[in-house]
């Protein structure tokens, strides 16, 4: 195989240790390799730089290994040209697994340029994106100790969730917050009803007439701390966010324009794949990293499943979200083709295909600095009439009528 690249070097990453090898091609072409091992303390890193750039190394490819390729990429970006490659990607024979088999393998592979780089945006992507995570961590959380207070009050007979649509309103935080004080009659407690939940208090009283014990009580306050305190950290995170994402403001307004999309969402998709849309060739090739669009499974001229890859979740659940909310009752194109695949194909089925279509209009928004504009509901219909009109004379004969078909005068 031809060589690439003169001098490399591919690292097996693991938490406690980094193999490198060096390899440089000599006299005639062949392949000189040296092996050494790193700890991964800051400074151990530090030193495995200064020994690559001492040997002359241009290129250093390492496997995407959990977070602990992320140190190591930090202190070796800016020097070397890096390749962070899927671990699926570079697999070795079996029966030849050793951390230096490995990285001798990876060294192997980047020598003779056959590894596909990985995306790995900017650094203040990088940091937007950490945040963004975890912002979403602290948010799943909040919601998860909310369903666990309900679920708690449920379990003792207090039908708040019942009668208030919202158990975690205004008027529902007043009448928890007397409950854990556990000294309010239910009177009391239902007269701190507010708005349109004035008109229930007798259905309030008859759902919160019902004692706690002290460990109830206590589980009450712990869990209605945690979601105050999830609260102020998500005001928190937010805040941080406007500040970091301030430079973004124009690509945010950009994918705002959407259907489904609020700033939340904006800044979680430029998080993911940021703003340079030249990393992706294409707009098929966003698709295909971000995993949604069909699989390709064929063998022996027969397609098996096309269902679609594991790939990045937050970026796939922000899409879907956003399709759900915006299309599952929009009036627009994308509304009206997520009616249509739901029908036939189910709703999360169509879900994600207008996750994907989002993604596509994302990069060419992104791509030319171009605002979202609606092509119509009925642009489908105008896309194929004769097809959509046989459909629908197909439908009207089945339903006993006769149906004849003529072109509408100037």
């Amino acid at each position: 195989m031809e060589v690439v690249v003169e001098c490399c070097a591919g690292l097996d990453v693991h938490q406690a240790t980094v193999v490198a090898c060096v390899n440089r091609t000599g006299r005639g072409g062949r392949s000189h390799k040296e092996i050494r091992s790193f700890a991964t303390m800051n400074d151990d890193l530090i030193a495995l730089r200064d020994w690559l750039q001492a040997a002359g190394v241009t290129v250093v490819a390492m496997e995407s290994t959990g977070v602990y390729w992320k140190p190591v990429y930090a202190v070796l970006e800016g020097h070397f040209q890096l390749i962070l490659a899927n671990a699926q990607h570079i697999k070795n024979v079996p029966g030849r697994k050793t951390d230096v088999k490995d990285c001798e393998w990876v060294s192997d592979l980047t020598r003779h340029g056959l590894i596909t780089p990985g995306f790995v945006p900017a650094k203040p992507i990088r940091e937007l994106r950490e945040l963004c995570r975890y912002r979403r961590k602290v948010n799943q959380n909040q919601a998860a100790e909310r369903n666990r207070l309900i679920k708690l009050l449920e379990s003792v007979g207090i039908k708040l969730a019942g009668v208030a649509s919202d158990a975690l309103g205004v008027s529902g935080r007043g009448m928890i917050r007397a409950l854990i004080e556990g000294e309010a009659t239910p009177q009391a407690m239902a007269a701190l009803a507010r708005g349109k939940l004035r008109r229930k208090q007798n259905d309030l009283v008859r759902a919160l007439d019902v004692p706690l014990a002290a460990h109830q009580r206590f589980m009450l306050r712990t869990q209605f701390h945690r979601i105050e305190q999830a609260e102020a950290d998500l005001a928190q995170i937010d805040a941080e966010l406007h500040v970091m994402a301030a430079r973004y403001d124009a690509e945010i307004g950009l994918l705002m324009t959407l259907p489904g999309f609020d700033w939340v969402n904006a800044v979680s998709v430029i998080a993911e794949i940021g703003v340079d849309m030249s990393a992706f060739a294409t707009a098929e090739h966003l698709a295909s990293w971000a995993t949604l669009c069909p699989g390709n499974n064929e063998s022996a001229g027969r397609k098996r499943s096309g269902r679609t890859r594991k790939g990045n979740v937050f970026l796939k659940a922000t899409l879907v979200n956003a399709a759900i909310t915006g299309c599952r009752r929009g009036r627009g194109f994308l509304g009206e083709k997520y009616r249509r695949l739901a029908a036939r194909r189910g709703k999360m089925r169509a879900a994600v295909a207008i996750a994907h279509k989002l993604l596509v209009i994302i990069w060419h928004m992104l791509k030319d600095g171009t605002v979202y504009h609606d092509i119509g509901a009925d642009f489908l219909d105008r896309q194929d009439r004769s097809r959509t009109a046989k459909h629908l004379v197909r439908r009207l004969t089945t339903m006993g009528f006769s149906v004849d078909i003529r072109d509408k005068a100037a």
